[in-house]
Order: structure tokens, then C-alpha cells, then sequence
């Protein structure tokens, strides 16, 4: 295990690496979940091995410190991540994000350019989202968290949000700081400015985005492959398309990354 600090009070960003060729893979989970526990099989899988690879906890989750006075906006996230990613000595990487882990590399990229050759977003959040309507059952994802105050999510909504999830999403969502699970499901609700979206677009990096094949269409998928961002739907799988349907996840994310970087 290897960390950096990315804060002033010493607070550490802490990941798993594989030794391997160069350039460097960087995974980021989404919210509520760790990096080893949904990139391990993919990063190791034959099609996609070799490289010099990290698993990456976001400040707040896994294995990483959770301080309470980090705001965890998308923004914060990502200069924390471009500063672990600095002490790492990492620059030029394949990025692959999952949900609000695509978020954030989006951010990074636009913020940090020289860290991010190449992006492959699995399920990214793009766009902000609407407020929960209360007469719809509670969900126990980013917009059922943010429905909280954070008072009222500190001094019991989580138990409620524990109950909602399941075993399989708490079983890492119970390793991140409270605070850290609220403010960054607030901020992944809200959105950055621009859009992540529209940073999406503006990007001149090779970029590949995954979803489900039973969710349909991607809204916007003519404007982004026009931008040109490859979108696929990846067949047999829900939100967790790396564990869902691991051969599909690696022959797609291999092909994403394989391939010289337009000048």
C-alpha cells in the first residue's frame, strides 16, 4: 500500500499497485466503494495486465484518511486525486472511472491535463440530477443520500441509507467517513460548472464511455460521439458493468486504451 498527503493537516490519499509498464492505470471507484474491491479482477485480467497500475481510494473512502473539514465537492476530489497522482510520479495516465469515479476523472482532466491521456468512464454521472420527488420510495444512491441535511443524514439517516443499499454496497460504503459519503453524493447531485458533460465534451483526449445495455440510449450519445466520445453498451450487466460482466468490461476498456494518443 502507498499514500500521499493532499491536504494541509496531513490527511493521505492511500492505493494499491501493481508494478507494470508504462503509461500508468489509474482506477477510481465510485461513491461509497474502494478501489480494490471493484478494479482488482479487471486490472489483473489477462487483456488488460502489464501496466503499472493503481487502485485509488478517494479521500473519505476505502483505505484513504476521511477528514471531516474536506468539503468533498467533484473539485476537491480531483485535486486531491492530481496531487496523490503527482507524489506517485504518474503523468500521461489511462484513466478508467466508475459512476462517481468517472465524475472526478472528468474533472481531473480538464483541471489537470498533463495527468490524463486517456479517459474510460463506466456509468459516469454526466449531468447533475434532480431532487428526489417525496412521493417516490427513498433510493439509497447519491440523490437519496443528498435528500439528508447533513445533520440530519450524522445523526441517523445513514442507518436509513444503510438499510436501503444492501450488503453487497455497504460492505464498502461502511468504510467511508460519513461526512465524506454525504458531501460527495451533495456535490455529485449538484454537478460541477461546466457540466461535467459539457467538460466531457471540450476534452481532446481519446475518451470511451460503458453503460448497460438495458438501460437504452444514452442521452446525448449523437452530441458526444460527434465530440468524439465512443460510446458502448455493454451487454448482460447492471451499474457494476466491471463485476457484472467481467470479458465484455476487458475486451472494450483494452481496445479504449490501446492505440497511440492523437497529437
Amino acid at each position: 500500500m502507498r499514500s500521499a498527503v493532499v491536504t494541509p493537516e496531513g490527511d493521505r490519499i492511500r492505493w494499491l499497485e501493481l508494478p507494470g509498464r508504462e503509461p500508468s492505470r489509474v482506477y477510481v471507484h465510485g461513491l461509497g466503494a474502494t478501489a480494490a474491491a471493484y478494479f482488482t479482477e479487471a486490472a489483473v485480467h489477462p487483456l488488460l495486465a502489464g501496466h503499472r497500475s493503481l487502485l485509488v481510494d478517494l479521500l473519505g473512502h476505502g483505505l484513504s484518511d476521511r477528514p471531516t473539514r474536506f468539503d468533498y465537492t467533484l473539485e476537491s476530489h480531483a485535486d486531491a486525486l492530481a496531487d496523490a497522482l503527482t507524489v506517485a510520479g504518474v503523468s500521461g495516465a489511462q484513466l478508467i472511472g466508475h459512476s462517481m469515479g468517472g465524475s472526478v476523472a472528468i474533472v481531473l482532466a480538464a483541471r489537470h491535463p498533463h495527468l490524463v491521456s486517456r479517459l474510460v468512464l463506466v456509468d459516469a454521472n454526466l449531468d447533475p440530477l434532480p431532487p428526489p420527488i417525496p412521493s417516490l420510495p427513498a433510493s439509497g444512491g447519491s440523490s437519496g443520500i443528498a435528500a439528508y441535511s447533513e445533520q440530519a443524514f450524522l445523526a441517523g439517516g445513514w442507518e436509513e441509507v444503510r438499510d436501503r443499499v444492501g450488503p453487497h454496497w455497504w460492505a464498502t460504503m461502511r468504510l467511508t467517513g460519513r461526512e465524506a459519503l454525504h458531501r460527495s453524493a451533495v456535490s455529485l447531485v449538484r454537478g460541477t460548472v461546466p457540466t461535467m458533460r459539457e467538460l466531457l465534451l471540450n476534452l481532446k483526449i481519446p475518451r470511451t464511455y460503458l453503460l448497460p445495455e438495458a438501460d437504452g440510449p444514452l442521452p446525448g450519445a449523437d452530441a458526444l460521439a460527434e465530440a468524439g466520445v465512443s460510446v458502448v453498451a455493454i451487454p448482460e450487466c447492471g451499474h457494476n458493468i466491471m463485476l457484472d460482466n467481467k470479458e465484455a468490461f476487458a475486451h472494450v476498456t483494452a481496445a479504449a486504451l490501446a492505440g497511440p494518443v492523437p497529437e
